[in-house]
């Protein structure tokens, strides 16, 4: 007699770990449930109350409804050349603060991931300017800026750094650099501590050198992390506020979006015009991230899943 034994078939086999899939998806759902919560709270209900008190007009009690004349007024009113000023001073400083950061952060990460007594101690001491509260750093760089301060005298220069346009933006990027690189280059190096090191001592048997090896291994594998970092530094850089507000109190073509929605809220006493701009502002740094997830995120995942797809083959 014969017994046949049937062979578990795909199918049979696939079905428990799509049970257990969407097990845990179910899990995962009801764990996110109260994160989201708390950020609907936190988050949601200061942009709805900004909304709405944008569509009543300025004033203490009872204030009219006026709809849109807050944001006509921002954008091409009477408050249209400073809502356009801050919005490109905003933008300037975003941009040139995320390149000088971005290219400080890749250095310094390359240099804590190689192996080297006193790496601990380096890791740690980079930290510090990120430790330090943006308002701190900015008082302490106003006296080092102060024309009696420490840059003049290294430098041998008698620039009265918060006194003109161009001194003024230069303090405030030179700052914002000093404090912010060291938070790009962790993210960055938590990216290349994952980059397997056969990858490297297989391009240098194949002779590549390294610059090679830089640009055809270190950046590409990297990119997913530095594309995380930039964005984080973005979203940051575009409601950038203590830095300009302690150094110059945005005077010399200093003032951000941040800054003139605080002026328009609290010293001119505008709540329903300063709800307009800080519910713009919002608007603005959300479609900035949106594109930049949308032309850049979305390019990084498909990259890294092609070269998986392609090293499993």
């Amino acid at each position: 007699m014969t017994v046949r034994i049937e062979q578990p078939t795909r199918e049979r086999r696939r079905a428990p770990r799509a049970e257990n899939r969407e097990r845990d998806g179910r899990l995962a759902f009801w764990l996110v449930i109260p994160a989201i919560v708390i950020l609907t709270l936190v988050i949601g209900y200061p942009v709805i109350a900004s909304v709405i008190r944008s569509l009543f007009g300025d004033g203490i009690g009872e204030t009219p409804f006026v709809g849109l004349d807050n944001y006509a007024t921002a954008l091409w009113g009477t408050g249209a050349s400073d809502f356009w000023a801050a919005t490109g001073v905003t933008y300037l400083f975003a941009g040139v603060t995320i390149v000088l950061e971005t290219l400080l952060g890749l250095a310094m990460a390359l240099v804590m991931n190689r192996a080297f007594r006193g790496r601990g101690l380096l890791r740690a001491s980079v930290l510090v300017p990120w430790a330090i509260p943006t308002a701190v750093a900015a008082v302490l760089w106003k006296w080092m800026f102060d024309p009696a301060g420490i840059i003049n005298a290294v430098t041998g220069s008698h620039i009265i750094w918060t006194g003109a346009e161009l001194p003024s933006i230069t303090a405030i990027i030179i700052a914002d650099t000093w404090k912010t690189a060291p938070f790009i280059g962790l993210l960055i190096l938590a990216g290349l501590q994952i980059i397997p090191e056969e990858v490297y001592e297989a391009a240098k048997i194949d002779g590549a050198g390294a610059w090679q090896r830089f640009v055809r291994i270190t950046l590409p594998l990297v990119r997913p992390a530095l594309l995380v970092a930039v964005l984080f530094r973005l979203l940051d850089a575009l409601r950038m506020y203590d830095l300009p507000a302690i150094l110059t109190h945005g005077a010399n073509g200093t003032t951000t979006l941040s800054i003139l929605v605080v002026q328009s809220t609290l010293s001119q006493l505008k709540p329903g015009y300063g709800g307009a701009l800080s519910t713009l502002t919002f608007l603005m740094i959300f479609v900035t991230a949106y594109l930049f997830v949308r032309l850049l995120g979305v390019n990084a995942v498909e990259q890294t899943g092609g070269s998986k797809k392609k090293g499993d083959r």
